[in-house]
């Protein structure tokens, strides 16, 4: 492991030509194909990115570095494109290993995913796992609308240019643009979340569908799929393309064809191949995974401990979610991980965002919740005790919080629901909104 004991970050011209193997590069930019290039080129020499979304603030930004101790930080593109040009040759060889990560447990506290350096034998077949699954060949073109900080859509996009494909980036996400990149481009592949389809299928009901015959794989995560949305999505896009699958930062559960799930409502499939699902007594799932899928947490060798143990299958991970499968092996999700906000496919914790809150001048105690939203899925709300103003509350969150962490409502109240041990009760916030 590659743990603690670093100097300062380098940063500045012609720092990170010469990084070692095992070295991290934390990149802070806006995703591009060569921001995916850089991070195929860096993994082949065993060096690992961090993934990290470039609109955080600088607290948030040392709050999430901090244990992970990055050797270089990228802020420009400038930097990524010397950092590709030393290693230009290497953005189609085998990656050793995968790009950390970054995940917040209900502690509130980043953790980066690490899986180390992979023999080549293990690395080999952590590529062979995706392009099986997903079926990436030369021909592919991907269309990336998701952030590229993101795993899955970079998972989408690396496994697209080691199988001789490439990518198209059209930007932060807007419909018009997307469609463009479909009549332009003619994609096969795409990844999105619920929220990326709404959006979509809205401007097409305003404009008219484009030709979508190109597509062989449309495959969705992130967020509970509406209904509604997912019967819209079988019948626009060609038969037998669409999917949804089931996973977090640390690793992937499941996969299901939107066939499957016709004949399974609600579930989010069956267990990948090379892995085994259980579920515990108090209902939490467990996957068991092959050795070039396991991680550590950097710096947090007890929540490490505590998201492994040894099965019949093989060592199992779990990230707190609970479920049932069925008899027929799907799984059925019955809850999110404690207190995880999903607004927009993006993960929120409640306790970073109280954190930040509790900041503010006036500010005596403070919940933060999600309730139903039909654009982003949920969205962000604080309950507030205190005389602190709304507008105080929105100046901070603005200063300290990335954009999908902030509240779009706080409400004033005189008490939060309590239980008797003196727990906020998270069941009854929502009927306050």
């Amino acid at each position: 492991m590659h743990d603690g004991g670093h100097n300062a970050p380098m940063v500045g011209p012609g720092a990170g030509d010469a990084l070692a193997a095992g070295a991290r590069v934390a990149l802070l930019v806006a995703g591009s194909p060569a921001y995916v290039d850089l991070v195929l080129a860096l993994l082949a020499d065993g060096v690992f990115p961090v993934p990290l979304d470039p609109a955080l603030t600088p607290a948030e930004r040392h709050r999430i570095l901090a244990p992970i101790s990055p050797d270089l930080v990228i802020t420009s593109q400038a930097q990524v494109k010397r950092l590709l040009a030393a290693r230009a040759d290497r953005s189609r060889s085998l990656p050793l290993g995968r790009p950390v990560h970054c995940t917040s447990g209900t502690t509130g506290t980043p953790k980066g995913v690490w899986s180390g350096l992979l023999p080549e034998t293990e690395a080999a077949a952590l590529v062979a796992e995706e392009r099986e699954l997903w079926g990436f060949e030369a021909d592919d073109v991907n269309l990336v609308l998701s952030p590229l900080h993101h795993s899955a859509p970079l998972r989408c996009a690396t496994g697209t240019l080691l199988a001789g494909g490439r990518i198209v980036v059209p930007g932060r996400f807007d419909p018009a643009a997307v469609t463009a990149a479909i009549e332009r481009d003619r994609p096969t592949t795409m990844f999105c979340v619920p929220t990326h389809m709404q959006r979509l299928f809205a401007y097409w009901d305003a404009v008219g569908v484009p030709d979508l015959s190109s597509f062989r794989l449309v495959a969705h995560a992130g967020a509970p799929c509406p209904p509604q949305v997912k019967q819209r999505l079988i019948e626009l896009f060609p038969g037998g393309s669409t999917w949804e699958f089931y996973g977090s930062t640390e690793g992937q559960f499941t996969a299901c064809r939107s066939e499957e799930w016709l004949d399974h409502p609600g579930t989010v499939g069956r267990a990948r191949p090379g892995r085994t699902l259980t579920i515990d007594d108090d209902g939490r799932i467990w996957c068991a995974v092959p050795r070039h899928a396991r991680f550590t947490y950097l710096g947090a060798p007890e929540q490490t401990a505590a998201a492994w143990r040894d099965t019949v299958h093989g060592p199992a991970f779990t990230v707190g979610d609970v479920g049932r499968i069925d008899p027929d092996g799907y799984l059925h999700l019955e809850g999110r991980r404690t207190d995880l906000i999903i607004t927009g496919g993006v993960n929120v914790y409640p306790l970073e965002v109280e954190n930040a809150l509790r900041e503010v001048d006036g500010v005596d105690d403070v919940a933060v919740f999600g309730v139903p939203d039909p654009r982003w899925g949920q969205r962000v709300c604080a309950a507030v005790v205190g005389d602190a103003t709304t507008d105080a509350l929105d100046a901070h969150a603005r200063s300290v919080l990335a954009p999908a962490k902030r509240p779009k409502d706080y409400l004033g109240v005189a008490d939060l629901p309590m239980t008797a041990t003196g727990k906020v009760r998270r069941d009854q916030l929502p009927g306050l909104a």
